[in-house]
């Protein structure tokens, strides 16, 4: 599968990583929330209305109808040029839960501190003498956290290498996966979903997205689904086919293949496929994910012809400790040197923003810290890109209250931001150089990424970034009115009918594109 079309592949076959799936847990957080709030109202954004005027008649209804009060939101319009007053401001200034529209603030934090242009880089060096083809001793493969080492380019990287002298390594294949430094985490600590690619977590040697992505093809004559997978996964076995259901419809088909995906070693399919869904593919998160970019590089280094005796396996901090005293790491001291370099940032964040990809919004958080000038301390953690987002935050706007990051990609119970915040950011990002590289990340309403089907009053005039958890929906963005003027939309619901009020979401955009009053 070509790399570019991998995230539209995870979008719509259903298990995008994206906030939308996930669950939130009830427990109380009346606590945190009294906090933040107190200290983002002492920090009012520069939009905030003095007054609270009454909620347009339409949106109000639509928030009657999902039995969502109208203390639960907040909705925001306001002249992108912010020369003018907001047009609505309902409780503009309050702390909110905004799911994946979060991914606004660490998108453009990353393209304003690191630059759109901004490249990652995936390197491999040699920890030995090469003769004949033969590498005598150890290649090193060193992740810079691109946040879209798809198989192709992986694969094209290890072709680089075996036409560039090396087929054969008397030895073993290094990771170096420490440019980025957080702790291994549990992929269920979240929902309890820990297949779903939605939760995959960040890696410096981040390989597909962690995910296994299965294609089955109907064979009518065989009588059977044929099924490929990729990456190529050193020690998984994966069943090649799957008898056909021929008259079974095409209903709720990965059920009826009764995968068994729990085993790092096997993935079995103990039922059948309906032939009536034609060519499908199933992308999910591998089992043993610490293993995961071990097996992809040995998989696909010996899928191409290369010869190891050794095995794969992670580096330990000492061994990369003597590496960089000898230089191998920069390649000073190698023999064969070569780089692989991302997509750049501006492509990077198109998937970020159309398709909502966690664990790439995560890879941004973590460079700013690692990469960012901003920051008290430079190290690929959360906690120095956080420092480096809020540094960020207040040199460019001192009297907006900040907002709280977390993780960066929304998929948070403690991400908080307020519309008045979040609409001085955008105003801000609308009169910068970078204004056409955020919003053309952003879907565009009535035409793709998750806005494709909604809004539809407002097809092709608006360019929107949604989120969703269980007890939050929200929208974020750019709004072209019909007179001609430019709105900034802003509209957050935490309630535990969130989703139900997706309608009066969809309802002010639409109020704000057609510039009612």
């Amino acid at each position: 599968m070509a790399f570019s079309a991998l995230s539209q592949t995870l979008f719509s076959a259903g298990f995008a990583p994206r906030c939308l799936f996930a669950r939130q847990s009830r427990k109380p957080r009346q606590r945190l929330l009294s906090l933040v709030t107190a200290t983002l109202l002492a920090l009012a954004g520069p939009v905030a209305s003095a007054t609270e005027p009454s909620l347009p008649k339409a949106i109000a209804q639509a928030l009657a109808r999902a039995q969502v009060p109208a203390s639960a939101v907040t909705f925001l319009v306001v002249d992108a040029s912010g020369q003018r007053p907001p047009r609505l401001s309902h409780r503009a200034g309050e702390a909110m839960n905004p799911a994946s529209v979060m991914k606004l603030v660490t998108t453009y934090a990353a393209l304003d501190v690191l630059g759109p242009d901004f490249l990652w880089k995936t390197n491999i060096t040699m920890d030995g003498r090469i003769q004949s083809g033969l590498l005598d001793g150890n290649m090193v493969v060193r992740g810079g956290g691109d946040p879209k080492l798809v198989v192709e380019r992986l694969q094209t990287l290890l072709t680089q290498v075996q036409t560039s002298g090396v087929r054969a390594i008397r030895g073993d294949i290094v990771l170096d996966r420490s440019a980025f430094n957080e702790p291994e985490v549990n992929a269920a600590a979240f929902d309890g979903e820990p297949l779903r690619p939605y939760n995959t977590q960040p890696d410096a040697l981040l390989i597909n997205f962690k995910t296994l992505v299965m294609t089955f093809t109907p064979d009518l004559a065989l009588g059977r689904a044929q099924v490929r997978t990729e990456p190529p996964m050193a020690g998984v076995q994966v069943d090649g086919s799957v008898p056909l259901l021929p008259s079974a419809p095409c209903g709720d088909w990965r059920s009826d293949l009764r995968a068994s995906v729990d085993s790092p070693s096997r993935v079995q399919f103990l039922g059948g496929y309906a032939s009536a869904c034609g060519e499908r593919v199933w992308p999910s998160a591998y089992a043993e994910p610490a293993s995961f970019a071990a097996r992809a590089v040995e998989g696909s280094w010996r899928q191409l012809g290369g010869l190891l005796s050794g095995q794969v396996r992670d580096a330990s901090a000492s061994e990369l400790a003597m590496l960089r005293s000898r230089g191998t790491l920069s390649g000073n001291t190698s023999p064969l040197r070569l780089e692989s370099p991302s997509l750049p940032l501006r492509d990077i964040v198109q998937d970020v923003n159309k398709f909502s990809n966690n664990v790439m919004a995560q890879h941004l958080l973590l460079s700013l810290g690692l990469h960012g000038k901003l920051g008290q301390t430079q190290a690929g953690t959360f906690e120095a890109g956080r420092a480096a987002a809020q540094a960020w935050w207040l040199k460019t706007w001192p009297t907006a209250a900040p907002p709280m990051l977390d993780n960066g990609s929304g998929l948070s119970r403690s991400g908080r931001i307020s519309a008045s915040s979040l609409a001085a950011m955008l105003q801000h990002a609308a009169k910068s150089p970078l204004a056409d590289a955020l919003a053309d990340s952003l879907p565009v309403v009535g035409v793709d990424g998750a806005m494709r089907a909604r809004a539809k009053g407002a097809t092709g005039r608006a360019q929107i970034k949604t989120g969703s958890l269980r007890d939050v929906s929200a929208v974020a963005g750019y709004a072209q009115g019909a007179s001609g003027s430019r709105y900034i939309v802003v509209g957050i619901v935490n309630h535990p009918n969130a989703s139900a009020a997706r309608p009066a979401l969809n309802t002010l955009i639409e109020w704000a594109v057609q510039d009612r009053k």
